[in-house]
């Protein structure tokens, strides 16, 4: 053999081994599409506001509904089951998104304050508002068939006197929205959820405006 022939030989060899050495490397990982409710469309002002103050706690959510994956379940095969999609998450929890949604739509025709806000009342003399508890009950895709699914959001509503002795129970309802989904992933997924907030929120909305 040739000092040319085996320098040739060495280098293709060289070569085969670093392209065998890259392809063995592990893929570069897929970074999760994040995903929020979007914005809300604007409303007309109203000239006043004319609900009475409320003072909105942090959503409560237990279990998978309180991490950041977009959830389905596959009516179809087994309800019981929820499911993560791999590839896609919210940009918050779903409490943490709902409680920001309804703020907006409820803020539409009171004033909506935070708790620390409410403590603040109390310590300069002011008159407490009422608290309004969620509970995040079910908040998921659903599929009926393969092609076809909806967003079902379920919450239950507290309100409670925020009395000097303690808080007390002023009433209670479960409000639940379904949307159909204009496509079977997480896309339409969370189009479909986002409606059923929207829809939730004004339903919850009109409770309020009935309480006295």
């Amino acid at each position: 053999m040739t000092r040319d022939t085996f320098t040739r030989l060495s280098s293709a060899l060289l070569l085969a081994a670093l392209l065998g050495a890259c392809s063995a490397l592990p893929d570069k990982p897929v970074r999760a599409t994040l995903y929020d409710f979007g914005p809300l469309l604007e409303a007309a002002a109203p000239a006043r506001l004319t609900g009475a103050p409320i003072a909105l706690a942090d959503v409560e959510a237990a279990g998978a509904l309180d991490g950041s994956s977009i959830l389905y379940r596959l009516g179809y095969a087994d309800d019981h089951q929820l499911r993560p999609y791999a590839n896609s998450r919210w940009s918050a929890t779903p409490p943490q998104l709902m409680r920001q949604r309804l703020r907006q739509q409820l803020g539409r025709e009171r004033a909506v304050l935070d708790l620390v806000d409410t403590a603040a009342l109390a310590r300069s003399g002011g008159a407490s508002p009422r608290v309004l508890h969620i509970d995040l009950e079910e908040f998921s895709q659903l599929f009926e068939t393969a092609a076809s699914s909806f967003g079902v959001v379920r919450i239950r509503a507290t309100l409670m006197d925020n009395t000097a002795g303690g808080e007390v129970l002023v009433a209670q309802r479960a409000f639940t929205a379904r949307r159909p989904a204009p496509t079977a992933d997480a896309s339409g997924g969370v189009r479909a959820l986002a409606q059923a907030s929207d829809a939730v929120a004004d339903e919850l909305a009109q409770w309020l405006n009935a309480q006295r």
